[in-house]
């Protein structure tokens, strides 16, 4: 199988990437309007691009229509912005909050999920989640025009939270403890529960 983007559908280009590049980290992110109300969805196209200073980045497609998500709205709005890590025991809420809701609406609500105050920036918490980074924008790089087309959202974190039931006996996070889950193509995902430890050459 060859697929040249040039040549190609956008949507069999996206179906091959995301069917090919996994299992992929998922950022669940909560952010607020210019009203102050919440949303909350998950996007796997994320990962930690730095430590000094910590930057977090994910990329908000553009729906088939070519209109902008809510999420990336609320960013341009208000640049401010919450990422979750979502875990095994919060996958149903998780995939619930990827509905398209009517505006007004909350994501919190449909997944009884409950928000809570973050520190430092306006978008709230879940409470449920054991993982929270609060960040801030630092630039947004649209990608491209028309469907699909991806909007590179860098963020600056300012604030780490995480639950201490987390930390093994070596006080660092333990995977077999946080059991995050990823995504794969199409409506899988992957469990991080079959582990393999390899030590660094």
């Amino acid at each position: 199988m060859r697929i040249d983007p040039k040549t190609t559908n956008p949507v069999d280009v996206y179906q091959a990437l995301v069917g090919l590049v996994t299992p992929r980290p998922i950022a669940w992110v909560s952010t607020v309007d210019a009203q102050g109300r919440p949303n909350l969805a998950p996007f796997s196209f994320f990962n930690v691009f730095s430590a000094n200073p910590p930057v977090v980045v994910f990329s908000p497609t553009l729906r088939r229509d070519g209109t902008k998500k809510g999420t990336l709205l609320n960013i341009e709005a208000t640049s401010e912005f919450v990422i979750h890590i979502p875990t095994n025991d919060l996958v149903e809420p998780m995939n619930l909050t990827a509905k398209e809701l009517p505006e007004g609406e909350s994501e919190f609500d449909l997944a009884k999920l409950t928000p809570i105050p973050s520190e430092k920036v306006k978008p709230p918490r879940i409470q449920e989640s054991p993982t929270a980074l609060e960040c801030k924008l630092q630039q947004i790089i649209p990608l491209g025009h028309g469907p699909i087309a991806g909007n590179l959202v860098i963020g600056e974190i300012l604030l780490i939270h995480f639950e201490d039931r987390l930390l093994g006996a070596d006080g660092k996070i333990d995977p077999h403890k946080m059991q995050s889950i990823g995504r794969l193509g199409g409506d899988y995902y992957a469990r991080t529960t079959d582990l393999f430890a390899l030590k660094r050459p």
